[in-house]
């Protein structure tokens, strides 16, 4: 009966102008709230089979969080390790505190950012622009072109390679944070106090709490390939923020630049043998970037791509 609904809700609509017509307005998510709209456009509500999958959230206490603080003791080092190493085997994502940056640089960083997005929608405007891989992109999703459903969220992108962002053309209000910030390798998450992101563990979703000062560490999908399924890359999701406070999170994305097609990466020969061979063939970044641009935030398609 709802998907028989949401069919006859969808005849006749145009998404694709839709999502046109709110891509060139160049307001972005922030513009559409404080308009004052009364509906939320159909582009950003999800189709039924995603719906169908948001159970109640886990009653686990959360993803595991690492205090590094004894980082540099022969005595602590070795039992650190060994928390990451099974956090990043069994979870794909944790937390670190006490990681040796400051609280006050997070503060300022999240205070800029939050600056930027409250700026008059006709000052973002004038940075509001779609050129993946380099320079300094502000736009409303990433994949706005290629999703299921948008995000409503809007996001400043500032690339370091390879092609490094001018300082000039990062916006005034931030560049003293954003420009020295380096489907990745590894992603460090910074955000906020407001709740919303999710990692599946097994079956369930887990809600993220976040620690004032911690910074969250995910395993992406090229280190599980690389790894051989040594460790794991989780998938996550953000749910709807029912906070009146904004959500904001910041994150630098580490991967290979190398877009050679004659630069292989793929299982480190290290960690193989006959007992183990390689799970997943050789890849170069250029096919990596090419899937990421093409599949959006699909979750595990890379990992299911090169699968051998």
């Amino acid at each position: 009966m709802a998907a028989a609904a949401a069919a006859s809700a969808t005849v006749g609509y145009d998404r694709m102008k839709e999502v046109k017509e709110f891509d060139n307005s160049k307001i972005g998510v922030k513009g559409l709230s404080d308009s004052g709209i009364a509906t939320i456009p159909k582009f950003f509500v999800h189709p039924p089979e995603t719906l169908s999958d948001l159970k109640s959230s886990s009653a686990c206490a959360g993803i595991p969080v690492i205090d590094l603080s004894g980082l540099k003791s022969q005595l602590d080092r070795p039992k650190i390790v060994e928390q990451i190493r099974e956090a990043a085997r069994t979870w794909g994502f944790f937390q670190v505190i006490n990681h040796g940056v400051p609280v006050s640089v997070l503060d300022e960083t999240i205070a800029a950012i939050k600056a930027f997005h409250e700026q008059p929608t006709e000052v973002k405007a004038n940075h509001y622009i779609r050129q993946e891989g380099h320079g300094v992109m502000y736009a409303s999703n990433y994949d706005l072109y290629r999703s299921k459903a948008a995000t409503w969220l809007d996001s400043l992108n500032v690339w370091m390679s390879p092609v490094p962002a001018k300082v000039e053309d990062i916006p005034a209000v931030c560049r003293r944070e954003a420009g020295g910030v380096g489907h990745a390798c590894q992603d460090v998450l910074l955000q906020n106090q407001v709740e919303g992101l999710q990692v599946k563990h097994g079956h369930e979703w887990v809600d993220v709490k976040p620690l004032h000062g911690g910074l969250i560490i995910n395993i992406g999908d090229s280190l599980q390939i690389i790894s051989n399924d040594e460790y794991t890359s989780a998938e996550h999701r953000l749910l709807a923020n029912s906070s009146e406070k904004s959500r904001i999170s910041i994150v630098e994305f580490f991967h290979a630049d190398n877009r050679d097609v004659s630069s292989i990466h793929g299982p480190l020969p290290e960690l193989l043998s006959a007992e183990k061979p390689a799970v997943y063939r050789n890849f170069t970044m250029g096919e990596f970037i090419e899937n990421f641009s093409s599949k959006g935030l699909d979750s595990k398609s890379l990992v299911q791509k090169l699968k051998l």
